[in-house]
């Protein structure tokens, strides 16, 4: 029983406890020491999580100009964080990443499967 009813009046089961817990108004995105080190070739290896990214093309017109950064990564989607979340397919979208300044297109094909299986395929370059 809360004792405090001015304290605790918003809180629910599986909601944040805290103010900045939200996911898509995450105050932080981490971006690691060495995000410089990632480019064309070695993108596909590299982590994507905390990347910012931007939907070029999709076989989904909704989906074609949807940017923010990347906040989860599975198997067969991406998931991005800007004004709202959004769970995106890999296999129907070309992405922009923006690392260090540059900007690196990839088609999302080639994204497709685990981040650490991706290690273990090899690429034709």
């Amino acid at each position: 029983m809360r004792r405090n009813g001015q304290e605790g009046k918003d809180r629910a089961p599986g909601r944040p406890q805290r103010k900045g817990q939200e996911v898509a108004r995450r105050p932080w995105i981490f971006r690691g020491l060495d995000r410089n080190r990632v480019n064309q070739k070695n993108i596909i290896w590299g982590e994507l999580i905390g990347l910012k990214a931007k939907i070029i093309r999709a076989s989904h017109p909704e989906l074609v100009g949807i940017e923010g950064y990347v906040l989860d990564e599975t198997r067969n989607t991406l998931t991005i964080g800007g004004e709202r979340v959004w769970v995106i397919p890999k296999d129907v979208a070309e992405l922009e990443f923006e690392v260090g300044g540059k900007k690196i297109r990839i088609n999302g094909k080639e994204l497709i499967g685990r981040p650490e299986m991706r290690l273990k395929k090899r690429w034709r370059k």
